[in-house]
């Protein structure tokens, strides 16, 4: 009797761990987002567990066939979960599949574990199934991302060199052209300085657009970066060539970008560069390469046209690159040094000044002209370092001439547009002229048009801040622009210089003559002083001191020389 109480019990006990653990399981199950259907086959019996509901439409616990379990289930789910069902094998296992819904697609996907008796004959099996949505779209995202570029939707740099290798690859057997052009948005900056970063998205994701527009299973584009696209095309013909899609780019932009952020119109055009395989280039990062080396070319002659890639350009390029780092390595060990051309008064041939001018010795001693080596400077924005050094070493030497010969010569100093337009530019020049104890009306500085281009009313604003402090202002290279003469009244200036291209054929040619002649007479209205550059010839100095012209600078008088030279000429004057 107590054996069998003692069997009860213990009965009793393994009933209530069984339903414990049962208990457990179903907590587990509900816990997660999977559904869990098993089967058991020698029973002919079904269970579920989990989140089924949002599968099945109707209770299924009573169910002995699979064709009424699959009757009870939701019509987006049926093809899904039909797999899973009739699957006998554990190796389908894994599948997944999209559900269309009434909210938008569903992925859902199913995994089958069977076990087997051992005569190998199926006991039991479990159908999970799990909701892959967002980790669907989540993958959906990265590879968007890998593909894509965020901005405008067309394709990004890596995937654009991947496909652009592929067709290169594919061109190699198939012997077919592949083309790629650069296109650049002409001074797309100022869009962004004036309108703001916003608007400057939108002209780029609207350009995006229509890009995307033309492509097709020959034609692909991407955007690099800012301002940049590619575009390539492979065996292109007909309709679909370099020259098509220009001029498609080219009368989209006859119109404006609407920019509905700031509710503007606003208008741009490209510098367009391109590179072809297999004649400038034998792989993809060749070509794109080729072709923005073009595009840059193209955008420094002129903007707003195409130029085709030759190899003297590549040649050309990699010249100024290492130009350019032998330009910053020059900075670092100071490489540079000023010469100084006299200026002298037409009139008494009393020496007037001096116009510092810089010059670059190489490690092997050869000269660099500043013709060279300046534009580069300016383009990497190391002119601001180059134009500070020659400030400060031109009013170094200036204030030791003054103090050796106490000669109350003009220092004429060139300013570059980039370091004039600096903010700290007027506080720097003062603070060396008080550190030399140099007299400010004794200090001209000499700016081009290009200084006025871009903001006059700052740069007059500087101006007159110059001129209350007694520096005298000079216009150089006068008559090379287009618009001078409408500067003249609005610039508080004192010198104007008349451009060598003027006195160069000053002599033979009767209509710079009378442009020269005017010019004079104008600026000696505007209470201006006149020197004219570039006089080599006793005719033309003749000349140009019969139409009352002040001062003059060139060859004739005297050639560019280096400090100590300077010297021997005040101490002869």
């Amino acid at each position: 009797m107590d054996e069998m109480h003692y069997q009860l019990d213990l009965l009793k006990a393994m009933n209530e761990k069984l339903l414990g653990n049962d208990k457990m399981f179903r907590m587990i199950c509900g816990t997660s987002s999977n559904a869990f259907l098993f089967y058991s086959f020698s029973e002919n019996r079904f269970e579920t567990l989990g989140c089924w509901e949002q599968y099945f439409e109707f209770e299924v616990q009573n169910q002995t066939d699979f064709q009424n379990i699959l009757r009870c289930v939701k019509d987006e789910y049926s093809s899904v979960l039909e797999a899973a069902l009739f699957c006998e094998r554990a190796g389908e296992s894994a599948k997944s599949a999209e559900c269309e819904m009434a909210e938008g697609s569903k992925w859902v996907e199913f995994e089958v574990t069977i076990s087997y008796d051992e005569n190998h004959r199926p006991s039991e099996k479990i159908v999970r199934v799990r909701d892959i949505t967002r980790a669907k779209r989540q993958t959906e995202d990265l590879k968007y991302m890998a593909y894509y570029d965020a901005l405008t939707g067309l394709y990004n740099r890596n995937y654009f060199v991947r496909l652009l290798s592929e067709w290169v690859r594919k061109a190699q057997t198939e012997h077919a052209k592949v083309s790629v052009m650069c296109i650049r948005l002409d001074e797309f900056r100022k869009i962004n300085d004036a309108m703001g970063m916003i608007a400057g998205d939108e002209v780029i994701q609207l350009f995006g657009l229509f890009l995307k527009d033309l492509q097709n299973e020959d034609t692909i584009a991407a955007h690099f970066y800012e301002d940049m696209f590619f575009v390539a095309l492979y065996d292109p013909f007909g309709n679909n060539t370099t020259e098509h899609i220009y001029r498609k780019v080219c009368n989209r932009l006859e119109d404006t970008f609407h920019i509905t952020s700031g509710s503007a119109e606003v208008k741009s055009t490209v510098s367009v560069g391109v590179a072809e395989y297999p004649e400038s280039a034998r792989n993809s990062l060749e070509l794109i390469n080729c072709a923005e080396i073009v595009m840059l070319q193209r955008s420094e002659k002129g903007r707003n046209s195409i130029e085709y890639f030759e190899t003297p350009m590549l040649t050309d390029f990699m010249e100024n690159i290492q130009l350019e780092n032998q330009l910053k390595e020059a900075i670092e060990s100071g490489d540079f040094e000023l010469y100084y051309q006299p200026q002298y008064d037409s009139l008494s041939n009393k020496l007037r000044g001096v116009e510092a001018l810089i010059r670059w010795r190489k490690q092997d001693g050869k000269l660099v002209s500043p013709a060279v080596f300046i534009p580069i400077a300016e383009k990497d924005g190391l002119i601001v370092q180059i134009g500070n050094w020659v400030l400060e070493e031109g009013i170094r030497c200036f204030k030791k001439w003054y103090d050796k010969y106490q000669y109350p010569m003009m220092l004429s100093l060139n300013i570059s547009a980039i370091q004039y337009k600096r903010k700290d530019f007027v506080h720097k020049l003062l603070r060396l002229l008080d550190k030399y104890q140099v007299n400010p009306e004794l200090i001209e500085l000499e700016i081009t048009e290009s200084v006025l281009i871009d903001d006059f009313e700052s740069v007059v604003d500087k101006l007159h801040t110059l001129k209350e402090y007694g520096i005298k202002i000079s216009l150089d290279d006068f008559g090379t622009g287009f618009s001078s003469l409408s500067y003249l009244k609005g610039l508080p200036i004192d010198t104007l210089k008349i451009d060598k291209s003027f006195i160069d054929t000053v002599i033979d040619d009767n209509s710079t003559r009378v442009i020269t002649e005017s010019i004079i007479a104008m600026v000696k209205k505007l209470g201006c002083e006149t020197v004219a550059e570039g006089v080599e010839t006793q005719e033309q100095f003749e000349y140009l001191k019969g139409i009352n012209c002040d001062n003059i600078q060139g060859f004739l008088l005297g050639r560019p020389m280096p400090a100590s030279e300077v010297d021997k000429l005040l101490a002869a004057v």
